[in-house]
């Protein structure tokens, strides 16, 4: 590892910062993210520091395939360790990490390793000064006000490097930026919602080609990469070598309509298989050519071979006649001597007489000549014989090598010479070498045709080499980009840098300045060099948010999203000190209907509170949400339950949005919104940061808070720099023809501070907003309206006063068919033996009935432990099922999978429903409920307040005979109205005569409430 000494600055701070972004994430608890729980685990193996270990795994996160993961036992509040991890035949997963688990860890949860970015963005910046690395120092410094860029200034050249720039319609400040950046060195370019941003980075991006440079566009997300992109390449589109790559997409495309639209010319696998193909298509040819040149080079050689081989034939055939004529001479020859001799050997007769041995010498010679002239008779046969074999040999192939270039040779005719054919051979299979050449180096080819390159930040920083050189670097949604990667990202330009954005908007997502367990000197650390924008670390706005005049600034100010009341609404929350104009008409895109048909509408549901069990869900939200779905459903404003066919444009996700600030809450806006249209919508529902870059013509923000002891995390801050500001700045500015925000007015205004931004959207809507009251959208209901309700009636959400809720219920009860859940922490016997009567009957009907209760170990005392035994029994005798659950406090009442009853109800104990109740049919909400208490059984660690040691936080505690509670000032009146409830002033802390109030009766205030504060 290189260590920092020598590096240039600020390059050691920013490791420190990197570092300290590791440090957070492998420290926090990872509730951002999913988790996958491994159990049964065993050590494989062990070596070098690493452990080996073999789980299984029940329900795999697909999201985690090809993931950097981290891994820590189960329940273990200790640091993350990075793991490789795999997935094995059977259900089983792989885990290597440096941890040991032991030999036999039973439980361990594994989650992505979001440091993974951080731990490369160190590597890169540990090497920054090294000869050849792409980072300029120089250049980087720009992004800390350093250095003496050159601002551009209002040239009259612009022309050149615009298409059609005279006609465009661009304002006067978008037409100033892009003059400003196609003449200086930098630009920030300030964009708030709606202003046009995309359009004038295009068209940046456009000039700066133009101008001859390479261009790296960045943007922090994917989503933001593919929407610039598509933009720039409807621009450049016409541009020659456009189809090859001109415009290119380094990363997987996530934008549908870039993948559609111009896919097939900015993703570089695809412009390699198409250029493939092209290839391939001429090799297919020059193959074909080639094969058609090597076939008349054979008529020619099968010809020439033809000719030789007859003439090779011809000259056997003669010299086959002429031994044939030799052979027959000397046949003829031999015979004569035969004759010859025969004939002296009679004429010489028997040697006898004085010349017998003179006569006997004469017939041996004789003889001797005789038996030669035989052996040459046979010898001249034989070869006269071969001599004609051969003969009739050769005529036959002379005869079919005649006929065979016969037939050859027409097929010379139109052919070239050999010599030129040869020729021609040669140069296709060098065509062919050179293409299959190309054809190798195809992806390098594409990659040298790339002028403008668009990827996200983190790819920029974790590749070392995107684009052969640089010299524009484009940096869009600069504010969600964290200090250290902006500064790389910067070093990379050769020319020019262009920062685009609004800091008024989603800031970076960084851990560090948060991380409770880090000291307050690196939470600092972290403020100053991960968490600020690059818009503050240049010295372009204030440490309290406003805005410092600048000529390296051109801030546009005209929006042509929002209709005029919803800007100004957003001017208040995030733009009081530069107000946005509105370039568009008033009117809206929707249909006209009698629900919605103001700008700005705020749902009030102060006076219908229901406690749930945290800040970061709101049933009595959910329920609005989904009576103002059902009513724009009913006027044709969206589609009803399991349309088909709808066209584009009046889809659901095409005209509406529903943003709330917590998961929880989206999580069950999205069952609850799946059951109303009969199937889930992607995009419909989701958080702040999801809907960046978005806009629809109806947006409904829930504020969500109300149900909790307070607002939470999205409410907290103040000033304009604030994460408050900035959220809620995103969450209403994607509304471009009516903004629907539903929130607890008393609740917020009680918690929220003087100053804060959410306070100022609240006066606004108070002033300006048509207010429709959560009544107008959630029926008051008396129980004898039941039965003569509709079925579609009795599915709406419908709240209940606490004196109707007893005969509500018991409506419900006798009307259930399959199963009654019943979560009461408390039992008390006048209740238990008034519903168990009820209750048994339903049981024998074959009604399954199950009551969740506290465990009687948990009262207060043994006379008490003893009560709650006997009732427990009472229920038990009546066919009830009775579960515990340690330290539960729910009071939830749940019929046939499908009704819920929601609130104060504690059904089996004297306090009864104390307030309104609400009463929703939602299979989805029911099944969210007993996941979300069963989950809640499983975190809590087993505890008995007879035993227990008090804790250092507020308690409810009995000083002499008081009972302290934990009132929230909104329910003081109540508290005192129902219980009795006193003020001790020292303390600060609402209280009741322990001796006259039981702890059940007081539930509603007892501390123990779980409200964990979670973030958006």
């Amino acid at each position: 590892m290189n260590k920092p000494a020598g590096l240039p600055y600020p390059v050691k701070e920013l490791l420190t910062a990197a570092r300290l972004e590791v440090a957070a994430e492998l420290r926090s608890d990872g509730k951002d993210g999913s988790k996958a729980s491994l159990s049964a685990g065993r050590r494989v193996s062990s070596a070098d520091g690493r452990h080996e270990y073999l789980f299984d795994c029940k329900r795999w996160l697909d999201e985690l395939d090809g993931k950097a993961a981290l891994v820590r036992t189960s329940r273990s509040t200790g640091v993350w360790t990075p793991a490789e991890v795999s997935r094995m035949p059977e259900g089983k997963v792989r885990v290597v990490t440096e941890a040991d688990l032991g030999a036999t860890p039973s439980h361990v949860q594994i989650r992505e390793d979001d440091a993974a970015p951080w731990r490369v963005l160190v590597e890169r910046l540990e090497t920054v000064g090294q000869p050849n690395h792409p980072v300029r120092a120089e250049r980087a410094a720009w992004t800390l006000g350093q250095g003496d860029p050159r601002p551009g200034k209002r040239a009259g050249a612009t022309a050149q490097w615009v298409a059609n720039w005279a006609s465009l319609k661009l304002n006067p400040r978008q037409r100033q930026a892009v003059e400003q950046a196609l003449d200086g060195d930098v630009l920030f370019l300030w964009g708030p919602p709606g202003t046009g941003k995309t359009d004038v980075v295009g068209h940046i991006v456009e000039g700066c080609y133009r101008q001859g440079h390479s261009v790296l566009f960045l943007a922090p997300t994917n989503v933001a990469v593919d929407q610039a992109l598509e933009r720039i390449c409807e621009l450049l589109s016409k541009e020659e070598g456009f189809d090859n790559g001109l415009v290119q997409r380094a990363g997987a495309i996530t934008g549908v309509s870039l993948r559609d639209t111009y896919g097939d010319q900015v993703d570089a696998e695809r412009i390699a298989a198409r250029l493939s193909a092209h290839l391939d298509e001429s090799l297919t040819q020059l193959a074909a050519a080639l094969r058609q040149t090597r076939a008349g080079i054979a008529v020619h050689d099968r010809v020439d071979g033809l000719r030789t081989d007859l003439a090779a034939a011809r000259r056997a055939q003669t010299d086959a006649g002429i031994s044939r004529t030799g052979h027959a001479q000397a046949q003829n020859t031999a015979r004569s001597v035969i004759a010859a001799q025969e004939e002296v050997i009679r004429k010489t007769g028997a040697p006898t007489g004085i010349f017998a041995g003179r006569k006997q010498a004469q017939l041996d010679k004789a003889h001797a000549a005789l038996r030669q002239a035989r052996i040459d008779v046979q010898q001249a046969s034989t070869g006269l014989a071969a001599a004609e074999r051969d003969l009739r040999r050769a005529a036959a192939e002379v005869d079919r090598l005649d006929k065979a270039l016969t037939a050859e040779q027409p097929k010379l005719s139109g052919l070239p010479a050999r010599s030129t054919l040869l020729s021609q051979a040669e140069h296709i299979q060098q065509q062919i070498g050179e293409l299959e050449e190309q054809r190798r180096k195809i992806k390098e080819t594409v990659r040298s045709k790339c002028r403008v390159l668009g990827a996200t930040v983190t790819m920029a920083v974790q590749v070392r080499k995107l684009l052969d050189r640089v010299d524009v670097v484009v940096v869009d949604e600069a504010g969600m980009v964290n200090l250290p990667s902006a500064w790389y990202a910067a070093g990379l330009a050769g020319k020019r840098i262009v920062f685009a954005g609004d800091f008024r908007q989603l800031p970076a997502v960084t851990k560090g300045d948060s991380d409770r367990k880090a000291t307050e000197a690196e939470q600092e650390h972290a403020r100053q060099w991960t968490a600020r924008d690059v818009f503050s670390s240049a010295g372009l706005v204030s440490a309290g948010g406003s805005v410092m005049p600048d000529a390296r600034l051109v801030a546009l100010d005209t929006q042509y999203r929002m209709r005029s009341a919803i800007c100004d609404l957003v001017n208040t929350v995030a733009y009081p000190d530069a107000p946005l104009k509105t370039g568009r008409d008033d009117d809206s895109r929707i249909p006209f209907n009698g629900l919605v048909d103001a700008p700005l509408i705020l749902v009030d549901t102060s006076h219908r509170r229901i406690r749930g069990r945290d800040h970061q869900t709101n049933t009595v939200h959910e329920a609005a949400v989904h009576e103002l779905v059902r009513g724009l459903q009913y006027e044709g404003v969206l589609p009803g339950r399991k349309w088909d066919d709808v066209p584009v444009g009046e889809r659901a996700t095409d005209r509406l949005a529903v943003i709330a600030p917590y998961r929880k809450q989206v999580q069950a806006l999205k069952s609850s919104l799946g059951y109303r249209f009969g199937e889930q919508f992607e995009g419909l529902v989701d958080t702040v940061h999801r809907f960046q870059g978005s806009q629809r013509p109806i947006v409904i923000v829930d504020t969500t808070a109300g149900a909790g002891t307070h607002p939470g995390y999205f409410f907290q801050g103040t000033g304009l720099s604030s994460n408050t500001c900035r959220l809620l700045n995103v969450a209403l500015s994607r509304a471009q023809d009516h903004l629907i925000v539903i929130a607890d007015v008393e609740h917020l205004r009680q918690h929220l501070s003087a100053t804060s931004e959410a306070r100022r959207m609240l006066d606004h809507l108070e002033a300006h907003a048509q207010r429709i009251s959560v009544d107008q959208l959630i029926p008051v209901r008396e129980a004898a309206q039941l039965a003569s309700l509709s079925e579609e009636e009795l599915a709406r959400p419908a709240f209940f006063p606490a004196d109707e809720v007893p005969r509500a219920v018991s409506w419900d009860i006798n009307r259930a068919a399959r199963s009654i859940e019943v979560y009461c922490p408390f039992l008390d016997p006048r209740p238990v033996r008034t519903w168990a009567t009820q209750l048994a009957k339903r049981v024998a009907d074959g009604v399954s009935v199950t009551v969740r209760t506290r465990p009687p170990e948990e009262q207060s005392s043994d006379a008490a432990v003893q009560r709650v035994r006997g009732l427990v029994q009472e229920l038990r005798a009546a066919g009830c099922q009775v579960e515990f659950r340690e330290r539960m406090h729910e009071k939830v009442l749940i019929v046939d999978a499908a009704v819920l009853w929601h609130g104060s109800l504690n059904l089996l104990a004297n306090s009864g429903p104390t307030d309104l109740m609400m009463r929703l049919t939602d299979p989805a909400a029911c099944k969210r409920v007993g996941r979300v208490i069963e989950r809640a059984r499983k975190e809590r660690a087993a505890w008995n307040p007879r035993t227990s040691r008090p804790s250092d936080g507020p308690t409810a505690t009995r000083g002499g005979s008081r009972l302290y509670l934990n009132v929230p000032y909104a329910e003081k009146d109540e508290a005192k109205r129902l219980l009795g409830a006193r003020w001790d002033s020292a303390r600060r802390q609402w209280y009741v005569d322990a001796d006259r109030v039981s702890r059940e009766q007081a539930s509603r205030w007892l501390p123990n409430r779980l409200d964990g504060d979670g973030d958006s």
